[in-house]
């Protein structure tokens, strides 16, 4: 599966949205739908079902928030909400990399960039919003291409 043979499933309802031109957003929903298969996979092991939860929570709130953050009037109060889509971002990153050893390498590295690439754009995003530029420390956020192309399910 790639991105484009997903966005073909994605109901015309939303896509007719104009948060539907938000890249984040876009890729948020692909994760969230991912994450549901990969839950499902989760669930089958005992001892990650908890990671199961946490995960499918987390993945499910970042597209959330930047739609509500979206739709708020200021820049102050779109952060806001870009702020706690950025924190489930780099929750569901983590529940991710606990769940490795069940989903398996290819996956977990797969999930890790695409939500890494969500991160970056929100970090762009939120100072943008907010009206000043934050610096993080470390390497640069970069995704490859191949995320959202040949998007291996479990």
């Amino acid at each position: 599966m790639d991105f484009g043979e997903w966005e073909k499933k994605v109901s015309e309802k939303i896509k007719n949205d104009a948060l539907w031109t938000v890249k984040a957003y876009k890729l948020a929903m692909l994760l969230s739908d991912l994450a549901w298969l990969d839950c499902t996979k989760l669930m089958s092991d005992r001892r990650t079902m908890g990671i199961s939860d946490q995960l499918f929570r987390s993945a499910g709130s970042i597209g959330s928030n930047i739609a509500e953050g979206y739709s708020r009037g200021s820049g102050k109060d779109r952060a806001r909400f870009y702020e706690y889509a950025l924190g489930s971002a780099r929750e569901a990153r983590d529940w991710y990399y606990k769940g490795k050893y069940v989903l398996g390498d290819e996956i977990v590295n797969h999930r890790i960039s695409l939500v890494t690439e969500i991160i970056k754009l929100l970090l762009t995003t939120v100072p943008q919003q907010r009206g000043y530029s934050v610096k993080e420390s470390g390497d640069e956020y970069a995704a490859p291409h191949s995320i959202i192309n040949d998007v291996p399910i479990p």
